[in-house]
């Protein structure tokens, strides 16, 4: 069944065809986003990740996966990290950035420029970060699996997420 966070999305209907409007821009005008995991869940991930404001916001969490959506400033990055657990996928939906990756905290030997429509691919008990380099928001949305953060999550900062994961780890 369909499960969309905004009803005024395009949601498929008689004969599974998407509904078009008129006026697009009126399409995700308020969207609520929420963690509407382990429901299903049906949704334009592409316009949910350019409306996200927020640091990171949890989409959807199951057992298995997480979906989060991430809004990063200009010229700040996601922040040094490791998941010793979790393989992660991320998919870049607007500005650029640069990809840093290695086996050591302090040997990120590994370096791509990304841009809008990159996916990044970051394997368990790997150290990454993305940097914004751009001159606009870097708007992306990540996949953990196995869930790296608790269902809910909403962190409105970077600086909200660094507390919550201080606190987290003591």
């Amino acid at each position: 069944m369909y499960n969309d966070p905004n009803p005024d999305t395009d949601r498929p209907h008689h004969h599974n065809r998407p509904r078009h409007h008129s006026n697009p821009s009126k399409q995700y005008s308020s969207p609520l986003i929420n963690d509407y995991g382990p429901k299903p869940l049906v949704v334009n991930i592409n316009k949910l990740t350019l409306l996200n404001n927020k640091y990171r916001t949890t989409l959807w969490t199951g057992c298995h996966m997480q979906v989060t959506l991430m809004s990063i400033n200009v010229e700040e990055d996601i922040g040094l990290e490791i998941h010793p657990e979790t393989d992660q996928f991320i998919r870049i939906e607007q500005g650029e950035g640069l990809v840093l990756m290695g086996d050591r905290r302090d040997r990120l030997n590994y370096q791509e420029k990304v841009c809008d429509d990159f996916a990044i691919l970051i394997p368990a008990g790997k150290w990454h970060n993305i940097i914004n380099t751009g001159c606009v928001p870097l708007k992306l949305y990540s996949i953990y699996a196995p869930p790296h953060h608790p269902h809910g999550t909403i962190h409105k900062t970077k600086a909200e997420a660094q507390a919550a994961e201080e606190h987290h780890d003591h």
